[in-house]
């Protein structure tokens, strides 16, 4: 069979192959360290869980649930970020939960982009823009985020592109990989360029919670739903990412829009799941306190790490990841990355998997008990 064009230039995803490669050596007795994903091993509140049990186990919650998803769960995100935030939104009409915020990326791309479209993609950033973009036959012009410049968009480079066929353009703060934390006058700027060249500026903003004493929505700039959609999401913020739960908010033109997409596109989300992150929702500071000074003292170790590996890195970040500079006598970050997991069965995310930008760096997951990565700092100084 001949593969659609659409998959010229799409590979499968680096995690999905990596974590394929690991598997194989765990098998042949490695057990190595995977200090590289971001999938939080801690679980969600009790009460969410609670939940889910109770209402699972009544009889008339299993049917097809509405495409704009249950009037509690948008009441619930609406007062999150009005609580978080200081955003207000209708939860009937500029609220649209979806199944994850991954799936978000996707349905905005195919929502607007047609074939020759473009869209503005971070570089470094997150894989899966740039990939969205191309499944949806739009065109990704890169942007680039340097160091220099505290991995925030040059708006003078910005300008000096033919921006004629740019639709959309992706952003992400606090910034992943990078952890830069956001900035109210380049918040700001988004939406002043997006509202002089008529961009769609679309905000992933899951990590907002994380080692972050200050939540920020871009949609809490003056007038910023006129040209801005924000992804948000409970995987990171609440340990919820199995439960691939997540929303998107803007103007209730733009919800329609998306959703005459997402509607062909999945039966709904299931009930109880719904309910539950509701309840997620709902947890008081303390328990978000709770689980930051676990990441706390996994940051710590993880700046152990760092420094034995001769790396070079902010300790401004925010979110559940480290990004970090990899010492000079390695080629690039993969050869890094490399270098530590077969000589000392320790997995570190390679730069470049998200943009050329982050060829000379290495990105390291808080996602892995003290013992775990008190492990890996053991079998790092058996090779150093």
């Amino acid at each position: 069979m001949q593969l659609a064009k659409r998959l010229n230039g799409i590979g499968e995803y680096y995690f999905s192959q990596k974590l394929r490669e690991i598997d194989t050596m765990n098998k042949a007795g490695d057990n190595v360290i995977n200090l590289g994903i971001g999938s939080p091993d801690l679980p969600p509140h009790p009460e969410v869980i609670k939940v889910l049990q109770e209402e699972s186990a009544k009889p008339n919650v299993h049917a097809y649930q509405s495409y704009k998803g249950s009037p509690i769960l948008r009441q619930a995100i609406a007062d999150w970020y009005q609580n978080w935030y200081n955003v207000q939104l209708d939860a009937d009409t500029e609220i649209l939960p979806l199944i994850g915020s991954k799936e978000g990326i996707m349905h905005i791309c195919m929502t607007y982009l047609n074939e020759g479209d473009q869209a503005l993609v971070p570089n470094p950033g997150y894989p899966t823009y740039r990939s969205a973009v191309k499944l949806a036959g739009g065109e990704c012009v890169d942007y680039a985020l340097t160091e220099a410049n505290n991995w925030q968009p040059d708006f003078e480079a910005l300008e000096q592109l033919d921006l004629s066929k740019v639709k959309l353009m992706w952003v992400n703060y606090p910034q992943m990989p990078t952890g830069q934390l956001p900035d109210a006058a380049v918040f700001a700027k988004l939406i002043a360029f997006g509202k002089k060249h008529q961009i769609l500026i679309c905000h992933d903003n899951p990590y907002s919670f994380i080692l972050n004493e200050e939540p920020v929505s871009l949609l809490a700039q003056p007038d910023a739903k006129d040209i801005v959609l924000e992804l948000n999401s409970l995987s990171k913020s609440h340990n919820m990412a199995g439960w691939r739960v997540g929303m998107l908010c803007g103007a209730a033109d733009r919800i329609n829009e998306v959703l005459r997409f997402k509607s062909n596109m999945d039966s709904g989300m299931y009930l109880p799941l719904q309910l539950a992150a509701a309840k997620a929702l709902q947890v008081d500071n303390s328990w978000y306190d709770t689980v930051n000074e676990e990441y706390k003292r996994r940051r710590e170790l993880a700046y152990q790490l760092l420094d034995l590996c001769g790396c070079t890195y902010s300790k401004q970040q925010v979110g559940m990841f480290l990004w970090a500079k990899v010492p000079a006598e390695f080629e690039n970050g993969f050869a890094f990355s490399d270098h530590f997991l077969y000589k000392a069965k320790v997995f570190l995310t390679p730069g470049g998997i998200f943009g050329s930008a982050g060829d000379g760096y290495c990105r390291i997951s808080l996602c892995s008990s003290e013992a775990r990565i008190k492990e890996a700092i053991s079998r790092i100084e058996t090779i150093i």
